[in-house]
């Protein structure tokens, strides 16, 4: 990255380019002969007392002590996509939130108050997609207050690395003491590849509600209780796929047979969201997971979708390659942050 102007590094950022993407490099060493560097890109959410701060598009923050940046200057506000479908960060932030409904809600502002009975971290932390009508701080207290009253740990969903994401309110969140939990990518693809995909469709189930096979498979089914039916069938148009453990088509399987392999889909527009793809231990590198994917994306496809979204941790790099390989790229991530 190009940071020279006749040959000498220059720092073209300020303390009024706080809240934009910028590019730093900074000295790793006393910076004397055969100084080394470092480049840090991310948005600059603060510059108080010497020490700017940069939340990456990972989420994490970086701060550099203002006497080590050796050049710096403000960069486009996200990188060009090269594949996939257009989206911007509202619009996905919406529709996944759609996908993935609590039982209760409330509105503080523009913020979303969302809880039920603890089932997932989604379904249980405010969701901040505006202002909450007060600063930040109090509004925060809220929140806490909020989640108490419920018995509940209080979380903030949160994104970034996208255009329109919340670096800015990332940064506030910890300078008031909250930290960073979970983190995950939201993924998107063309949906048309998905459903094309090689498999044999024949042996997947489709049904409108999980039965008792589908929720014995799924591993967040810890705690029964309407609750966690409420979110599992919350959507536009939801979905669950059952591939049974026996062999030969699923009608010869028989619809108590220990499924092999799950899924779950929400229709939502052009929007086709996957959720709670999971294969039994015994049956995995069979293509099962694909196999899901690709009956639940035909069947998105004929009632109109086009696009597809899921959500994937960092951490989960056997699903992530899976993902690779179907044609799904990197849009943003999110994360979860608790209330210290």
């Amino acid at each position: 990255m190009e940071f020279t102007i006749g040959g000498r590094l220059e720092v073209r950022i300020t303390p009024a380019d706080v809240g934009k993407r910028v590019s730093v490099r900074r000295r790793t060493d006393n910076g004397g002969p055969g100084a080394e560097f470092t480049d840090v890109v991310g948005v600059l959410t603060s510059w108080n007392n010497g020490v700017l701060s940069i939340t990456r598009k990972s989420g994490e923050s970086v701060h550099i002590v203002e006497s080590s940046v050796a050049a710096g200057k403000v960069v486009p506000a996200a990188p060009a996509r090269r594949r996939g479908p257009a989206a911007s960060f509202g619009e996905l932030a919406a529709v996944t939130a759609r996908a993935w409904q609590p039982v209760e809600s409330e509105a503080l502002g523009d913020w979303r108050l969302r809880a039920a009975g603890g089932f997932t971290r989604r379904a249980n932390s405010a969701l901040p997609l505006g202002d909450p009508g007060l600063p930040v701080g109090e509004a925060l207290g809220r929140v806490r207050d909020w989640y108490e009253e419920r018995g509940l740990p209080a979380y903030v969903q949160t994104a970034t690395g996208a255009e329109g994401t919340q670096e800015l309110l990332c940064a506030e969140l910890e300078r008031h003491g909250w930290r960073r939990e979970v983190s995950a990518e939201v993924r998107i693809a063309a949906l048309a590849p998905v459903g094309d995909l090689e498999a044999d469709v024949r042996a997947v189930r489709l049904t409108r509600e999980p039965d008792a096979a589908w929720l014995a498979r799924y591993q967040r089914f810890s705690t029964p209780g309407p609750h966690v039916l409420r979110v599992l069938g919350s959507g536009p148009s939801v979905w669950f796929a059952t591939v049974p453990g026996a062999t030969g088509d699923a009608a010869d399987a028989g619809p108590d047979a220990p499924p092999a392999a799950i899924g779950r889909c929400v229709v939502d527009g052009r929007w086709a969201g996957f959720m709670a793809v999971e294969v039994a231990p015994e049956h995995r590198r069979r293509g099962l997971a694909t196999t899901v994917m690709a009956a639940l994306a035909r069947r998105a496809l004929d009632e109109g979708a086009s696009a597809a979204w899921l959500q994937v941790e960092e951490d989960n790099e056997g699903a992530r390659a899976l993902y690779d390989g179907m044609g799904f790229a990197a849009h943003h991530r999110y994360h979860h942050y608790r209330s210290a």
